[in-house]
């Protein structure tokens, strides 16, 4: 099943205890960095009004201009002082599958612009392995994406062209890429399989998100937040 574009008025008592909890790490006069979903739309709720952040898709930045935050652009002159973003899955050593919103480039950049990343999700997306339950996203220009889907086939089979939410057109990124959701095959390597994808061109990014994240808040919904650190 693809993911879709969540609705920012979805409610979920572990998702608010893992955001009020990111909230309290943001500083008072730096500059931060926000993703994209639920859990970071959540976390724009707590902090106060014109906190300085740079957003890493259009979605947040309605959001976060809605709450008073002050968006700035990501145009070399700073270094972030805190990325705080959502993940799809999260396994025991911090590596992380993004994209099932569709913003993973950009979430990339900002996140790799900043000192420190934090995760902010539920624990329900706490997982073995990458790809136990979630499809791996891979951003791929329009231009012979089925040429770049065949190219893929060693790495990822069973590729799929995410659709549009709203439209019988593929779904589109804020950069105008499509993007291919495939099961990872279990018993690989994601650091391999990162690096294989990479070299193929066509692709422009891939879900995966490892050694990047040094904590995951991850909340239940109990209201207790579980602290996972990569040591």
């Amino acid at each position: 099943m693809h993911a879709k574009l969540p609705r920012v008025a979805d409610r979920s008592a572990a998702r608010e205890a893992a955001a009020a909890a990111a909230a309290e790490l943001v500083p008072s006069d730096g500059i931060i960095g926000l993703g994209s979903g639920r859990a970071v739309w959540a976390t724009i709720a707590n902090l106060p009004r014109g906190t300085r952040a740079v957003v890493a898709s259009e979605r947040t930045r309605e959001v976060a201009l809605s709450a008073g935050i002050e968006v700035l652009e990501l145009d070399g002159t700073f270094e972030l002082d805190l990325a705080l973003d959502g993940a799809d899955e999260v396994d025991p050593a911090l590596g992380l599958i993004k994209g099932g919103g569709g913003a993973l480039l950009r979430e990339k950049i900002v996140i790799s612009a900043a000192r420190r990343f934090v995760v902010v999700a539920e624990a329900s997306k706490k997982v073995d392995r990458l790809g136990e339950g979630f499809r791996l996203p891979v951003e791929v220009v329009r231009f012979a994406w089925q040429d770049t889907r065949r190219r893929l086939a060693d790495l990822l089979p069973d590729a799929e062209l995410r659709p549009g939410a709203d439209s019988d057109e593929p779904y589109l990124t804020d950069e105008g890429h499509y993007i291919l959701d495939a099961p990872i095959r279990e018993g690989s390597d994601p650091f391999t399989l990162a690096c294989g994808l990479k070299a193929i061109p066509g692709v422009v990014e891939h879900g995966f998100f490892l050694d990047m994240a040094s904590l995951a808040l991850l909340g239940h919904e109990d209201g207790t937040v579980e602290r996972l650190d990569r040591g």
